[in-house]
């Protein structure tokens, strides 16, 4: 008799996250479609002031996504052509994107073998006379060295533009990431611990001058209709997106708890993996499950033969992208994000994740190294 084989699981379940939301949101879609107020508004003054109160900022800019809350925030700094900002080379593409598109050179150090945040003493010795600011990542939902990245910072006078765009609600100490450098960008994209129903983001900070800017450069460069004190953008927050995100703010820290439980079963049940290390102090929200071993595609291939997705976070760093050809890197030129790119494996991890369905996950790994 043939045996039947296990239904195959979702890397990342929304409806299920979405199902105890069903209700409340489509009243309040009902609402704005019988206000009509769909491109800023109320809802959006709200969520900025909540997000902010969250992440223990004093201001909150909604955006319209992870990568212009970067930009925006660059150009808003007057950062630009002939200037660097230093990155980790192991990160999504949009952290450098926004570095170039607002007309600055990225340039690219090397990451921590444990959590993969910006190695300190990489940027430390990375910084140059054209030098403005530094990015650090809080990947995967683990916070980056900020105390040693600020202390270098401020004694070279850089700006700290925080991506936190996989990190909603981690913190160091009693920090939220966002909250501590001089200004913390966010992603909403719909996968985010934080998610919209479509794209979003937004940024906060205690810099009223700097938010007064974004402001304007959000909305087609206008403090007052029609009068355009900058050359801005199309940039703003939809009304609808605020108002189901204001809906889920309100649940992310049982929901990052739910991703901290079943993070610590894998931690338990995985054999003869790297699974994720957390810094003292530090709270990781695991928008990501992230695990490495040296066969990490063999890995892969024995989850996908037993219908469980799994996700390679990031494959080609950076510095070896073909977009960045022309600035003349070369393997081995950062060889811990290297070895990273060719030894990470995500697992499936979201609140809704049953236990089950983790040990399901577990012992295929297992059996697979």
């Amino acid at each position: 008799m043939k045996r039947k084989q296990a239904a195959a699981l979702p890397f990342i379940d929304l409806t299920a996250h979405h199902k105890p939301l069903r209700k409340a949101m489509l009243r309040k879609f009902g609402e704005i479609l019988d206000s009509s107020q769909f491109i800023l508004g109320p809802e959006v003054e709200a969520f900025e002031r909540e997000l902010a109160a969250y992440c223990g900022s004093t201001i909150g800019i909604g955006v319209s996504n992870g990568y212009d809350a970067l930009r925006l925030a660059l150009e808003a700094y007057g950062i630009g052509a002939g200037d660097e900002v230093i990155l980790p080379t192991f990160t999504f593409a949009a952290t450098a994107f926004a570095v170039t598109h607002a007309g600055a050179t990225p340039k690219f150090v090397d990451i921590e073998p444990s959590t993969y945040g910006i190695d300190v003493k990489a940027l430390a010795q990375a910084i140059g006379p054209r030098t403005k600011a530094v990015i650090p990542v809080h990947l995967f939902g683990h916070p980056a060295d900020m105390d040693g990245l600020l202390a270098v910072a401020r004694d070279r006078g850089l700006k700290v533009l925080e991506d936190a765009a996989q990190a909603h609600g981690a913190r160091l100490g009693k920090r939220r990431v966002g909250s501590m450098g001089d200004v913390g960008c966010f992603s909403f994209y719909p996968s985010k611990n934080l998610g919209a129903l479509g794209d979003g983001g937004a940024l906060v900070t205690n810099d009223a001058a700097l938010a007064a800017i974004i402001r304007k450069l959000r909305n087609c460069g206008q403090a007052d209709r029609y009068t355009h004190e900058f050359v801005g953008y199309n940039n703003r927050l939809d009304n609808i997106q605020a108002a189901l995100l204001r809906l889920k703010l309100k649940r992310l820290d049982v929901s990052n708890g739910k991703r901290q439980a079943i993070a610590r079963l894998y931690g338990k049940l995985l054999k003869g993996v790297g699974t994720p290390v957390v810094r003292p102090g530090s709270e990781h929200v695991y928008h990501l499950y992230v695990i490495r071993h040296p066969k990490r595609d063999a890995v892969r291939q024995a989850l996908a033969d037993a219908g469980i997705p799994s996700g390679v976070y990031y494959p080609v760093p950076l510095h070896l992208q073909p977009c960045y050809r022309s600035m003349g890197h070369k393997a081995g030129d950062f060889p811990v994000a290297e070895a990273a790119a060719r030894e990470v494996l995500a697992l499936p991890i979201y609140p809704e994740l049953s236990a089950a369905d983790a040990r399901r996950v577990a012992k295929v790994v297992n059996a697979s190294v």
